[in-house]
């Protein structure tokens, strides 16, 4: 944790560093009281959302109130601001000189969130990844070991400790730039879980039974030949379209370059002639007065110029908000069963269950009345 704090978030003794993450996750317990205390550094402790606590500007007078030097956030809590402040004009009455730099994690940044960001907050936003199993970040752009240039996209580098590799379905070494699925070479460095409670069997089974001598993420991706990472959905968001693997997360990315879009789910439902076709979910920057049929239009075009017919993407929806996690997870396995029809069990962490109404009355089996 003390090593993790200076060299990857940049904190020294007597910094301020905000995590806004709920406690009770690894981020809270790992990085809003353990981390912060033993390197000596002032932790806040938040409770609230970033939007409607009262409204836009919540973290960024904590910000300036507080004087924080770093803070930690989820790409999610990013886009929900900038869909109520899409102009970032709430930004120009506080003082964010403090701030040196804004990681991201918990989900795929995409480049337009954080070219969002870095215009409007006017610091590096630097993405990472890691897992709760991992306990600390794997890959990272670390500012206390002096950043990099920014890849939009990727979440940086292995972090020391951390040997990444992508691999194909029968375990080998795939090349620079070809995506398979991450995994980490293993012994695993300190700080990372030895294995389940209570069940061995498990962990092995769940982690290390698949690639032998890896630990496997669950994650896809790829990385380029310069050594960053570029996680691109959760294994299981990998779809199949026709014989075609395509990544959930291209396609999100290309999603969210539209300028009306704030952000966006992109999931795979089941097609009795391709196998799976994507069906993408849009939320609107506040203040967009334009038809949806005219934004879905032009995202599906989008899509189809930036990645090609191949990804068969004819489907996409304006809705009010995506199903999340109280962590600012979105959750599209929620959304995947609703579309195809299928039994499902109310997640605990979901942040509002009334959301999957409204979505059913939306999307609710369209995969057996799918239109061309």
């Amino acid at each position: 944790m003390n090593w993790s704090m200076g060299n990857v978030y940049g904190i020294d003794p007597g910094d301020v560093f905000w995590a806004a993450s709920d406690i009770g996750w690894v981020v809270g317990h790992a990085y809003i009281v353990y981390g912060p205390l033993i390197r000596g550094a002032t932790a806040i402790m938040f409770e609230g959302k970033p939007v409607g606590t009262p409204d836009a500007a919540t973290y960024w007078r904590l910000i300036e109130r507080h004087r924080v030097k770093t803070m930690f956030t989820a790409p999610t809590a990013i886009r929900a601001i900038k869909q109520q402040d899409p102009g970032g004009k709430l930004l120009k009455d506080h003082d964010l000189s403090s701030l040196q730099v804004l990681f991201l994690a918990g989900e795929r940044a995409d480049p337009d969130t954080i070219h969002w960001a870095e215009e409007h907050v006017g610091t590096p936003v630097i993405d990472h990844w890691w897992q709760t199993e991992l306990g600390w970040p794997a890959v990272a752009n670390c500012a206390g070991l002096g950043l990099v240039p920014v890849k939009y996209g990727s979440s940086g580098k292995p972090v020391p400790g951390f040997d990444i590799v992508v691999l194909d379905k029968q375990g080998r070494e795939r090349p620079p730039e070809t995506m398979g699925d991450l995994a980490i070479r293993l012994p695993l460095p300190p700080g990372t879980l030895p294995t389940l409670w209570n069940n061995d069997q498990g962990f092995i089974d769940k982690y290390l039974k698949k690639y032998p001598g890896y630990y496997n993420t669950g994650d896809a991706g790829f990385i380029d030949r310069e050594g960053y990472v570029f996680i691109m959905s959760r294994t299981d968001d990998v779809i199949n379209v026709a014989g075609h693997r395509l990544s959930t997360g291209q396609m999100e990315e290309a999603v969210s370059a539209h300028p009306d879009v704030a952000e966006c789910a992109v999931f795979g439902v089941n097609d009795p002639v391709k196998g799976q076709v994507p069906v993408g979910l849009l939320v609107l920057n506040a203040g967009v007065d334009r038809a949806d049929q005219d934004v879905e239009r032009e995202v599906i075009e989008l899509v189809r110029r930036e990645i090609g017919p191949v990804a068969f993407f004819k489907r996409a929806h304006v809705v009010k908000r995506l199903p999340k996690t109280r962590s600012g997870k979105i959750l599209r396995g929620i959304m995947q069963k609703l579309a195809n029809g299928e039994e499902f069990k109310m997640p605990a962490t979901i942040d509002d269950p009334a959301i999957i109404d409204e979505l059913d009355e939306r999307i609710g089996g369209i995969a057996s009345n799918r239109r061309d």
